[in-house]
């Protein structure tokens, strides 16, 4: 049997330098192929009204920020269900300027990090962040981009 997973895009704004639904299904799906089973994923882009409001509700921050992961946990949800992550344009966009990275690939790295989020990936210490960044590096370098 073959793991198969969905990948669903919500684009929530309207803001200019979005990158279109297929690419950010190939992102995800990309990451999504690590999974040995089902999965199913939303990839929602936001402006910074929204983004703002769910990353001081949920993380406490101010103000928004590039992504965010929300794992769905509980015994009643299919666990092919992963979550979603969540994307704030303005914030992703505005994060590219100057830097020397490629817009494209500043987003897939964003979707990548979101969806391996999900898929129980952390960054909270020394160990885990050295892991995940390994997986994401190999990722972005299978997809074409470089890992900056």
């Amino acid at each position: 049997m073959t793991a198969e997973w969905r990948v669903n895009v919500q684009l929530a704004t309207d803001d200019d330098d979005i990158p279109g639904a297929n690419d950010i299904v190939k992102w995800a799906d990309r990451a999504l192929r690590l999974s040995a089973g089902e999965a199913e994923v939303t990839v929602r882009v936001v402006g910074m009204e929204e983004g703002r409001r769910l990353n001081e509700r949920w993380r406490r921050k101010s103000g928004a920020t590039n992504v965010l992961a929300f794992p769905l946990a509980g015994p009643n949800l299919d666990p092919a269900l992963l979550g979603d992550v969540i994307v704030c344009a303005p914030v992703a966009n505005s994060e590219v300027l100057g830097n020397g990275k490629a817009v494209e690939a500043h987003w897939a790295h964003l979707v990548i990090h979101g969806t391996l989020h999900l898929m129980g990936y952390t960054h909270g210490n020394d160990v885990d962040a050295t892991r995940m960044e390994a997986v994401e590096r190999t990722l972005l370098t299978e997809l074409g981009y470089p890992y900056l």
